[in-house]
């Protein structure tokens, strides 16, 4: 048995429907090109040494490198780059009267240097990644008082 006027009635269906998914993959393609970061979507692209130089400059605006000489060289030999660290400042001695306290919080360990041919009571060096007003405090803290670091 057929009905009469079937067969155009399916090919009209099919047709909408390739058009409601048309429509629906260009809403989903608008909708995903919308939400894309504008510095993702590269305009041209840039010659490598201008890409390095403003990688460096945005780095070095937030954060930069500071060596640090840390008063126990047994503890910086179980510090990893990457890991993050506080660094705390002691006066040496206990008649000093001086209150530990946090010079830098959340510091990431970017390099370990291998120990010198110097005594072990002299501590050890490492390299940390801090906000530059940190350095300044690491800096300032190093000079005049003993450093020692916790793992976060």
């Amino acid at each position: 048995m057929r009905v009469r006027g079937g067969y155009p009635r399916l090919g009209r269906l099919l047709r909408q429907r390739r058009r409601v998914m048309a429509v629906g993959l260009a809403m989903t393609a608008a909708a995903l090109a919308s939400t894309v970061p504008r510095e993702a979507v590269p305009r041209e692209a840039p010659a490598p040494h201008r890409v390095a130089a403003t990688a460096t400059a945005e780095r070095s605006a937030a954060t930069v490198t500071a060596p640090v000489r840390i008063a126990d060289a047994d503890t910086v030999r179980l510090l990893r780059p990457g890991d993050r660290v506080d660094v705390i400042a002691a006066d040496g001695s206990p008649a000093g009267g001086a209150e530990p306290h946090t010079v830098a919080s959340g510091a990431r360990v970017t390099a370990v240097p291998e120990p010198g041919e110097g005594p072990a009571e002299s501590g050890a060096l490492v390299v940390l990644s801090v906000p530059r007003d940190a350095a300044a405090r690491l800096a300032g803290a190093g000079t005049s008082a003993r450093l020692a670091v916790t793992l976060r």
